[in-house]
Formats: structure tokens, C-alpha cells, sequence
């Protein structure tokens, strides 16, 4: 295996420009903050963003912890890529990756000032300084697991980045502010979002009440638990199937929309259907609901 390295001092670009250097060694494997990914897609370890001191996150990046370096280990040995890159602060810190990843240690070292130029390293520096962002590089859609509630932005390219140009690798990014930055973390209540998620249902045309709304936020899943009594009179086309699948599906693209909260599920249950006095005495009212099977004559 041919192990490569991308060094630089923290907050020079070299998340951004990593998949710029891969492309051009035809690599497929980067190791980078804790993380082994391939292209959009995170195949395996931990984040070091998601710890809650710089301390916690040098460890979860040199991958000290032996349970984190066992999972990463063991994806590789399974995939035995051809090539991988490491990026680090220094020769050291990827040297000290590849061991406790057991690859050999790196044979082609790269510094950042060899993929990036003078102008754009000082701006990448200038913009950690001032809002401790951080780039991962991989889309927002592949990290929302990994940062519920903390992601910021999602970019096409960060700061001039020549790939961005060619279409030759993926430019999107995502940045995001770590749980350890000094800028303090960032917190979104839960009635925040089940608030919201009561908004968003009583908007839909069919809803007469929502039950009970449950928020069950764990350390790795959120699950969004509703409950809702149907208004037969307004429920569109008489599909109730079909009403709580948009109720599923609003909640879900919504939520994350708008807070940036992922939700692992969004379960919905009908549980009471609603209807007033003149729907009951509507012979064919009644006889379409009960074709639909939604109530026995």
C-alpha cells in the first residue's frame, strides 16, 4: 500500500484541498479529522469536531482512542485499498496516524503550500481566526449524522480552489463550527423542534389534532414520535396512507431545512379520526369512506 501524507498547520485549506491532490495520485481513501472517507461518503470513525475540547480532539484525530482506531483499522484491512492519504499538522502527527492505523508510515509528503497558493492559505487561516470555522471535506448531506445542530454552511468552494473549475473533483464542502469552539457551542431546544413540527403538520390539509408529539433524542439517533387525529371531512382523495406519508415527509425535509437537526426517523400514527354531525348523516360520504376502509358502515 502507498501511503501518502498532506501536512500543514491547522486552518491552512488542507480539507479542501485534499480531494484536489487524491485526484491527481488517482487515490480514493482519505484519512482526515478522525474520519475515513471515500468521495461523498464517510466509511468509518469518529469526528474529531464532535469532541468538547481541543485536548479530546487531537486524540480523536491521531486516532489514540484503541476502540475508534480498531473500527477505522478494520475497514481498512477489509477495502485493502491501493493508496491513501493522510492529512495532518506535521510529518509527525501523520506518521503517528499511520501507526496507530497500522500503515506503513507515509512515503510521499506533501505541505500545503504545494497544492495551495500564498493568497488563499492566508485567507483560510484569516476566516479560522475569526469564526473558528472548519472545513470536512464531504457534503452537507453525507455529515448531518455526524453534526446534528452544528452544521453552518454548506459551499461550492470554500476559496478559489482550481477543481471547482475542471469538474474533475466534487467542490462542495461543508463548513462547521466544532462543539469545542471558543466561540461556544451551539444548542437547539427541543421544544424548538417539536414546536416547529407542530406548525408544519397543522399547515397540511387532512390533520383535526395532533396527539402527542415525542422529541426522543439520544446520543446517536433522533427520533420524531407523532400521533394525530384525522379530519375525515378535509382528508385529500380519502388517502390516509397517503396523508401520513406527507406528514412523514414534510416533517422530515422541513426540520432539517431549517434547523439543521437530522432526524434519524419521523414516525406518524393516526390514532382517532374526526368527523362533525353532517358528515355522519352524508349517505355517500359515508359509503366512500367505508369503499376507502377507513370506517365500517
Amino acid at each position: 500500500m502507498e501511503v501518502y501524507a498532506l501536512i500543514g498547520h491547522s486552518g491552512t485549506g488542507k480539507s479542501h484541498h485534499a480531494p484536489l491532490l487524491a485526484k491527481k495520485h488517482d487515490i480514493e481513501y482519505i484519512v482526515d479529522d478522525g474520519l475515513l472517507i471515500k468521495g461523498h461518503h464517510n466509511l468509518a470513525g469518529r469526528s474529531a469536531k464532535r469532541e468538547s475540547t481541543r485536548y479530546g480532539a487531537i486524540k480523536r484525530a491521531v486516532f489514540k482512542d484503541p476502540e475508534h482506531a480498531r473500527q477505522v483499522r478494520e475497514k481498512i484491512e477489509e477495502i485493502k485499498p491501493p493508496k491513501i492519504l493522510i492529512l495532518g499538522t506535521s510529518r509527525r502527527m501523520s506518521e503517528v496516524i499511520a501507526e496507530n492505523l497500522g500503515l506503513p508510515r507515509p512515503t510521499f509528503i506533501y505541505n500545503i503550500e504545494e497544492v495551495s497558493d500564498r493568497d488563499s492559505i492566508k485567507k483560510a487561516m484569516a476566516i479560522r481566526a475569526r469564526d473558528n470555522r472548519h472545513v470536512i471535506p464531504l457534503p452537507t448531506f453525507a455529515i448531518k449524522k455526524e453534526f446534528p445542530g452544528y452544521i453552518i454552511d454548506p459551499v461550492r468552494s470554500f476559496f478559489n480552489l482550481p477543481s471547482a473549475k475542471t469538474g474533475d473533483v466534487p467542490p462542495e464542502r461543508s463548513v462547521i463550527r466544532p462543539i469545542f469552539s471558543n466561540l461556544g457551542n451551539f444548542y437547539i431546544a427541543e421544544h424548538v423542534i417539536t414546536d416547529l413540527a407542530r406548525h408544519l403538520i397543522s399547515e397540511l390539509p387532512g390533520i383535526y389534532k395532533v396527539l402527542s408529539l415525542d422529541l426522543e433524542n439520544g446520543r446517536s439517533r433522533v427520533v420524531l414520535e407523532i400521533e394525530l387525529a384525522i379530519d375525515l371531512a378535509r382528508l385529500p382523495e380519502l388517502r390516509l396512507d397517503k396523508l401520513l406519508h406527507e406528514v412523514q415527509r414534510t416533517l422530515k425535509e422541513e426540520v432539517e431545512y431549517r434547523t439543521g437537526f437530522y432526524l434519524d426517523e419521523v414516525n406518524v400514527h393516526a390514532k382517532k379520526l374526526h368527523m362533525d354531525e353532517n358528515l355522519i348523516r352524508d349517505k355517500e360520504t359515508i359509503r366512500k369512506l367505508a369503499t376507502a376502509g377507513l370506517i365500517k358502515k
